[in-house]
């Protein structure tokens, strides 16, 4: 009995965790104006929600997708396995890779060396993980 209260415990501390880096992540994205809104309407105010979610679930999205493309890349499946427990164990919700108070260049230029990912291949690791 004993034993599952200390799990119990440890598993409201791990999701008590993951909040406080969720928290962190929004003020992370919202970095401006001290996160206050300075738009008094409603509508502006709903708007500029919005983005901020969108921009905090495309850094989430991309996480994903490039965890994904390194598990591709794995050559065994112990690797895999060990990877996937290092996930399991640890957060998604992580920016430290990303600018959010640089410039953005967007031509071809200086996209050509940025991360591309195979979806194909991603596609296909993860039906291959189902037993498809």
């Amino acid at each position: 009995m004993q034993q599952s209260h200390v799990e119990l415990q440890q598993s409201i501390e791990k999701q008590l965790s993951k909040i406080e880096q969720s928290q962190k992540f929004a003020k992370a994205v919202a970095f401006g104006n001290n996160q206050e809104f300075s738009e008094g309407d409603k509508q502006m105010q709903d708007i500029i929600a919005n983005c901020r979610r969108l921009i905090e679930n495309m850094v989430i999205c991309w996480n994903y997708l490039y965890l994904t493309q390194k598990l591709t890349e794995l050559a065994g499946k112990n690797e895999n396995q060990e990877l996937l427990e290092t996930f399991k164990n640890s957060s998604i919700i992580t920016w430290q890779h990303i600018n959010f108070h640089g410039e953005y260049d967007f031509s071809e230029e200086k996209t050509r060396d940025s991360v591309g990912f195979d979806l194909p291949k991603i596609l296909n690791w993860k039906l291959e993980e189902n037993g498809k």
